[in-house]
Formats: structure tokens, C-alpha cells, sequence
């Protein structure tokens, strides 16, 4: 081949690579240009355990980003193309063609050893099973990576094609190898950077139709997977704060993660408290989960029965514990005596007023309080619950301290004369002040708080309350016992 033939050759195996190099950009910008949409995405990968590829790309990956942001390795690596096809023109130009190869080579090296990891570590762990192959994120996210892990290989296999050892003899390939050079070149420029384009929709709450938006939109969505979808991107307020990292990730991958983890649930019962579901990579959807599968919506369903079960037979105990206690027998008739048992989460059970509710007064001697409208009674060891009976009178009842452990009574300002009194669970207890509006007396009577702090689990009924109610003006708080 005449020299000046063959160095035509090689400039245009050098400007296909330098092409190559950098059509994705060109891509991009001409897409980000005519959308305004640079085309990217955010997901979330999580991995557990151990896989051969991630590993040597966990240890890699530190210090393999920093050298590929140096200016000389973007856009492909265009730039250190084009100073090597400078370096091997004047090589050539000098008649030093073996130097020129080498430049080419050296080129085409560094390159390789930058990019070719991102192709053969995912595609490594792809081959090595279903839980390796999860490392990489979504399979929609890993078939990407490794389709643009084997495109960033091709500007240095050009190099390496363009500067190798002239021939001697030309030879004309066929029009099929020729035509499938051609198809795989286009396909490699235009279809592979077009892969890597925005990977799908992420659905608008008002086209969703969430709760409280819209009017429902999006085609080919079912009502279990909108509900998903709608849980996972926090538009149900049902789960709190939601998933919000996930908020970037495409209709289609959130359906596909949670499908595939709904499956592995499915075989494990159900339970998304399998090690192997809380080891997956799509785990942060266990808890929006049930709306798409049965299997989760049946288990939870069959939890949430059971615990409900267990606490109904909890109150059943309690309230017949409380009804064994012999009933008071007051010295004078009140108005009105209800008994009740009374559940509480914070230490105290609450009177309050309509329009008064707020934080509870302090206690004295850590066991009634009293303000304008409130009152707070000690009912428990944080949690638990009391025996109570409360009594209402127009006149103030003798004193009753045989039989307590504490009686301690406050004064009580009524402003509208509709006290009512309960707790976390149990009935509410309504209508204490029975002369309206006005200033009251509250007189409390405890037994069972020594044996609450005593023992880790105390009997059911431990803690008993009787409460009076009676008109009187006086303010000052008086501990009788």
C-alpha cells in the first residue's frame, strides 16, 4: 500500500475513534438542547454480602473516578485521542512509524484499563447468579451499564485497529462483512448511547391520582401498582415520610424491584422480616410492599389480627381484674359513681374541658394535678393501666384514708362545668362537676403503686383510683397521706 494511502487509512481509524469517543456527549447535548432534559437519573442500589465483581469495583472505583474526571479523559477520552494521533502524525512525519505504534498503543492501554472494568465486573457478576447480579441495582440499570461499559471500549479497540502493522497486500472484504461492520458501528454510536437516555417515567402525583391529587392518568397501571407507586414516592401519608430515594427512579424499575422483591417474600410466607428479604437490595420497599402483594397484605393481615387479638384478650383480663375489687362504699351517697378500667402510655390518665385541652399540670406528690379546664392523675408505670372509680357529690364527703397507700386532694377551677376524664384506651368519664361552671375539690386515693415499681410485670388490676369530686373554694393542695 503507497505510504501516502496508508496514513489516510490511519487518520480515519483515529478520527472514528475520537468520533466515538465523544458522540455521547453530543448525544446528550443535542437532547438536552430540544428538551431541556439532560436525560439523567438518579437510583438507589443497596448490596449485602459478598460477589466477585462488585468487590474489585468497590476497591477500583476510589481511585479509577478521580483519574477519569482529569480533563484529558473526558468526553470519552477525546482528548487523549487526539494528543496520541498528534504524537503518532508527527512520529510518522519524522519517519519513526514504530514510535507512532507504540503512542497508538499507549493510547488505547490506558483507555482500556479505565473503561473495560465497567463492562466485564458487572457482566462477571451477572454470570455468577441473581444475588450477585442485584448488587448492580435494577437488571434495566445493570443491562445499561454493561451496554455502555462495552461502547466506552470501542475508541481504544479503534486505536489499536488503526495504528496496527501495515499489510503489504490489500484485501477486499466481502459485502457481507462490510455491511455487518457498517451495522454494528451505527448501532454502536446511535442505539447504544440512545439506551442510556431518560430509562423510563417517573410519574407526576396529579397523573398517579395519590390521595388528595389528580384524577388518576397513567396508562397500564393497575390499582395495586398506583398505590404502590403512590406509597413509594411519599404521596400516601399512611407510611410517613416515604421512600424518597427513590423518588428519581422510573415507574417501570420501582414496579419491577418490587415485584421482584415481592416474590422472594412470597416464598418465605409472606414475611418481610426474612433475613433474605431484609438482605435484598430493593429492601427499603418492604414496608410499602403490601399494597402490591397479596402474600405481604395476607401476612400483615394475619399480624395485625393477631396483635389485635392478644390486645383484646389483654383488656378482657384487665377489666375483669379491675371487677373482682370489691365496689367503694361511700359514707355519704354521691350523685353519680362509675367504675372503669382506664389504659395510659405516659404515666398519668387526663381530665380535661372542652377548649382547655393542652399539657397536663404538675403532679403533687407525684400523684394529681390540677389547672383552669385540666387534671392530670398518676395511673401507671409509664404504661398500664387502673381500676377507677370516680364519684361525684354537691357537699364534701367525710375522709377516707384506711385502706390507702396515698390520698392527696387539689383544688380545681371548672370554667364550663363539663369534666370529663379517661385515658389512652377505655370508656371516658363525663359529667364530674355536677354543679357546672364553678371551683371544685379533687380528692384521689391510691393503692398498688409500690407493687407497680416493685415487680417488672405487676398482676392485672394492681393499681385501684378513687376519685372525688366536690364544690369548694379553697386553692391550696393538702396531702392526707
Amino acid at each position: 500500500m503507497p505510504r501516502r494511502s496508508w496514513v489516510h487509512r490511519v487518520s480515519k481509524g483515529w478520527a472514528a475513534a475520537t468520533l466515538t469517543a465523544v458522540a455521547p456527549s453530543l448525544f446528550f447535548w443535542v437532547i438536552w438542547t430540544l428538551t431541556g432534559d439532560y436525560g439523567s437519573r438518579s437510583y438507589l442500589s443497596m448490596s449485602s454480602g459478598s460477589c466477585l465483581g462488585w468487590d474489585i469495583y468497590d476497591q477500583v472505583s476510589p481511585w479509577a473516578y478521580p483519574v477519569k474526571a482529569v480533563p484529558l479523559f473526558s468526553y470519552g477520552g477525546a482528548p487523549l485521542i487526539v494528543l496520541g494521533f498528534a504524537g503518532w502524525y508527527l512520529s510518522v512525519r519524522r519517519g519513526r512509524a514504530g514510535l507512532g505504534r507504540i503512542i497508538g498503543r499507549c493510547v488505547a492501554v490506558v483507555l482500556l484499563v479505565l473503561d473495560l472494568p465497567l463492562f466485564l465486573l458487572p457482566t462477571l457478576d451477572a454470570a455468577l447468579g441473581p444475588a450477585c447480579e442485584a448488587m448492580w441495582g435494577p437488571p434495566e440499570l445493570l443491562s445499561r451499564q454493561i451496554g455502555w461499559g462495552l461502547y466506552d471500549c470501542l475508541p481504544p479497540i479503534l486505536v489499536l485497529l488503526a495504528v496496527r502493522a501495515p499489510r503489504h497486500a490489500y484485501i477486499r472484504r466481502g459485502p457481507v462483512v462490510r455491511t455487518a461492520a457498517g451495522v454494528l458501528a451505527v448501532t454502536a454510536v446511535v442505539l447504544l448511547p440512545a439506551a442510556s437516555a431518560p430509562p423510563g417515567k417517573v410519574s407526576a402525583q396529579w397523573e398517579l391520582g395519590c390521595p388528595g391529587f389528580g384524577d388518576d392518568t397513567v396508562p397500564r397501571v393497575n390499582a395495586a401498582e398506583k398505590d404502590f407507586l403512590c406509597a413509594v414516592r411519599d404521596h400516601d401519608h399512611r407510611y410517613g415520610s416515604g421512600l424518597e430515594r427513590w423518588d428519581g427512579v422510573s415507574d417501570q424499575d420501582v414496579l419491577a424491584q418490587g415485584r421482584h422483591l415481592c416474590a422472594l417474600a412470597t416464598r418465605h410466607g409472606g414475611d418481610t422480616g426474612a433475613r433474605a428479604v431484609q438482605e435484598a437490595p430493593q429492601a427499603s420497599l418492604a414496608i410499602v410492599l403490601p399494597s402490591l402483594c397479596p402474600a405481604v397484605a395476607s401476612a400483615r393481615q394475619s399480624e395485625e389480627d393477631r396483635w389485635q387479638a392478644e390486645s383484646d384478650a389483654s383488656v378482657a383480663r384487665e377489666e375483669r381484674a379491675c371487677a373482682a375489687h370489691p365496689r367503694h362504699r361511700p359514707k355519704i351517697r354521691p350523685v353519680r359513681q362509675r367504675r372503669a378500667t382506664l389504659w395510659t402510655a405516659f404515666w398519668t390518665i387526663e381530665g380535661w374541658e372542652d377548649g382547655y385541652e393542652g399539657n397536663p399540670p404538675d403532679l403533687v406528690k407525684d400523684l394529681v394535678g390540677s389547672g383552669r379546664g385540666a387534671l392530670a392523675i398518676w395511673a401507671a408505670d409509664e404504661a398500664g393501666s387502673a381500676c377507677v372509680t370516680v364519684e361525684s357529690y354537691t357537699r364534701r364527703p367525710p375522709l377516707e384514708v384506711r385502706g390507702w397507700d396515698e390520698v392527696v386532694e387539689v383544688g380545681y377551677e371548672s370554667p364550663t362545668g363539663s369534666l370529663q376524664l379517661g385515658g389512652g384506651e377505655g370508656p371516658t368519664l363525663k359529667g364530674l362537676t355536677v354543679r357546672g361552671a364553678g371551683s371544685y375539690r379533687v380528692r384521689v386515693h391510691l393503692r398498688g403503686r409500690k407493687l407497680v415499681y416493685q415487680v417488672a410485670y405487676p398482676p392485672d388490676g394492681a393499681v385501684e383510683l378513687l376519685v372525688q369530686v366536690f364544690p369548694g373554694k379553697a386553692k391550696k393542695p393538702v396531702v392526707y397521706r
